[in-house]
């Protein structure tokens, strides 16, 4: 196995997924990896069995998701001198197929426990249970402590 030097690490602008991002920077300082740090979204929509184009643009779309995660990735590395270089990534899709795919060119996987929905996350399935399923590389789940669990 070849190693990337990278951590992947997937966002959706939830508490658990910033808990999954400041473990994802503390892991990638102490391999002296580079941070890849991955957040999705979907370009349509289905209702009743139809699936229908979003109303917004991709661009536009892309474009608020990025500074979203971007947004994330300065709060986590407030304050730290020693950061790892970071690569921010969005990609249309849902958020396991995207980073199981994305899984093959790292070294590890960090996700959050759970993401923004509980509800949707039992109907369709948890993104941390497919990636720790399916994922070319190991995957770490992470909880959040306190009171963001």
């Amino acid at each position: 196995m070849v190693l990337s030097n990278i951590v992947l690490v997937g966002v959706d602008g939830s508490p658990q997924s910033g808990a999954a991002l400041t473990y994802a920077v503390a892991e990638a300082n102490r391999r002296g990896a580079r941070l890849r740090v991955v957040s999705t979204y979907f370009p349509e929509y289905s209702v009743h069995g139809r699936t229908e184009p979003l109303s917004a643009s991709e661009p536009a779309i892309e474009v608020d998701v990025e500074a979203q995660a971007r947004r994330m990735v300065e709060e986590a590395l407030a304050g730290d001198v020693e950061a790892p270089p970071v690569d921010i990534v969005v990609a249309a899709g849902p958020a396991a197929g995207v980073l199981i795919d994305m899984s093959r060119e790292v070294d590890v996987l960090v996700v959050g426990h759970r993401g923004r929905g509980g509800f949707a996350s039992m109907v369709l399935g948890s993104v941390s249970l497919h990636t720790v399923l399916h994922a070319h590389c190991p995957v770490i789940v992470v909880r959040p402590t306190g009171a963001e669990e």
